[in-house]
């Protein structure tokens, strides 16, 4: 059987998480997500455009706390220099860091940091889809 065409990217991702509103919180308020769809108290749908991050409200605390089977997410971000001004405004609000910003090998520059629920969260420039205009590009 024939491949069918090529998928139009992952622009979904869904986290149980156990701290719901501070997570929330923090892809609001701080990454600027807006709400999408809240269908219940327990799940929120959150966009920026042209992906969706669902949060769902963990049912019991995961053990141990810093477990994630999930190596990182991540942001694109449009300029290599908003790279640091990124950082430089989340560790303003006390997001914990992991890795202050570098640039890669390829030319992608990055820093990771730590959503509320512990989730490692990545800001990346990375020229082959961070030039593109929109979403479908």
């Amino acid at each position: 059987m024939k491949r069918p065409g090529s998928t139009a990217g992952l622009r979904h991702v869904a986290l149980y998480v156990n701290s719901f509103e501070a997570c929330e919180r923090f892809y609001v308020e701080l990454l600027g997500m807006q709400v999408e769809w809240r269908p219940d108290p327990d799940n929120v749908y959150l966009s920026s455009g042209c992906d969706n991050l669902a949060l769902h409200r963990a049912e019991r605390t995961f053990a141990p706390p810093s477990a994630q089977h999930l190596d990182h997410i991540g942001f694109i971000i449009h300029q290599p220099d908003a790279v640091d001004e990124w950082h430089d405004f989340l560790l303003a609000h006390d997001v914990p860091m992991k890795a202050a910003p570098r640039t890669h090998r390829d030319g992608a520059r990055s820093f990771y940091c730590q959503d509320p629920d512990g989730n490692t969260v990545q800001l990346i420039y990375h020229a082959p889809i961070a030039d593109k205009s929109s979403c479908n590009g």
